[in-house]
């Protein structure tokens, strides 16, 4: 089968919005080149060698998004659409860089095997390792492994700002834990927190497809005991209260959720929010304290941040 191949230019602060816009237009895949996400990681001189090294001499300096769509639907109505709403990312103060979008055609069977040329298990924070389903991993006693598809997932957890919720996830989660995960995405949050011993996990997520990804992923990882995965808005299908909250979206979302959110935390609850950029922090923090928040922490990886806050006593 023939495909054709989107290939979006653009920057790391747009990645995940713009990534949320393709699997919304329900494409074939996604995958993302970004040097900034292996030199950041690089610790060891052979931590590279699975990459290839087009990554680093493409002659682009920011961030290459690549997407299937099968050839069979009119592809020019999806890239009209892709086009308008990239663009309307810019209302939200969010920087999408050049933001051009090229056409080209591919095999199924070539873009069936190119995106695994970047992913391998990662280990995020003390416990978590993040690994693809066909790669083998020599787990440790401590290690808790979550299996991921990342050619059907929406984060793979090498992102900075999923990183950033999964170590937080590690320090706050407790085995009696009931957490909430706005936004969830490939559901990945909401399975560490599982992995980590909570109790209760509710993922919930606007979009049709993260949910169906997400509940593929929770039985993946045999956590459908303690994890639901629930499509809506978390105003309208929880009617509960958290221990943790955790939102891995964008500033602008986060400064909406910070009007609500404390009718969905119990009284000595935290809120994980991330998917910050740095020019946007002071206003996230701006908006959760005017909302009875007090910051916790703010932690920074890369382009990102995350914000741990609580009720105000």
């Amino acid at each position: 089968m023939k495909w054709a191949e989107i290939t979006i230019k653009t920057t790391t602060e747009a990645v995940e919005a713009i990534t949320n816009i393709l699997y919304e237009q329900n494409v074939g895949g996604v995958s993302i080149e970004d040097p900034k996400d292996f030199k950041f990681q690089k610790k060891h001189e052979y931590d590279w060698d699975f990459v290839e090294e087009e990554i680093f001499n493409s002659g682009y300096d920011g961030v290459i998004i690549k997407t299937y769509i099968t050839e069979e639907r009119d592809v020019s109505d999806d890239i009209k659409l892709i086009k308008e709403k990239i663009d309307g990312l810019k209302e939200f103060g969010i920087d999408v860089g050049e933001a051009i979008v090229e056409l080209s055609q591919v095999d199924e069977e070539d873009w069936a095997n190119e995106w695994k040329n970047y992913y391998k298990p990662t280990k995020i924070g003390e416990k978590i390792v993040v690994k693809p389903t066909w790669e083998d991993y020599e787990a440790k006693d401590t290690d808790l492994i979550i299996e991921l598809d990342p050619g059907m997932a929406f984060g793979t957890g090498t992102h900075e700002t999923t990183s950033m919720c999964i170590r937080e996830l590690e320090k706050y989660v407790k085995p009696e834990s009931k957490v909430f995960d706005i936004g969830c995405g490939s559901g990945i949050l909401s399975i560490a927190a599982a992995k980590l011993g909570a109790k209760d996990v509710l993922a919930v997520d606007l979009d049709e497809v993260a949910v169906k990804v997400s509940k593929e992923n929770i039985e993946l990882n045999k956590v459908e005991g303690s994890v639901n995965a629930l499509h809506g808005n978390l105003m309208e299908v929880v009617k509960d209260k958290a221990d943790i909250v955790v939102a891995n979206i964008i500033a602008d979302i986060i400064k909406i959720l910070a009007k609500d959110i404390k009718q969905f935390m119990k009284d000595d609850a935290v809120f994980i929010s991330s998917g910050i950029i740095h020019a946007k922090v002071d206003e996230v923090k701006e908006a959760l304290t005017q909302n009875g928040l007090e910051i916790v922490h703010v932690e920074s990886l890369g382009e990102w941040n995350a914000i741990v806050s609580k009720i105000a006593k």
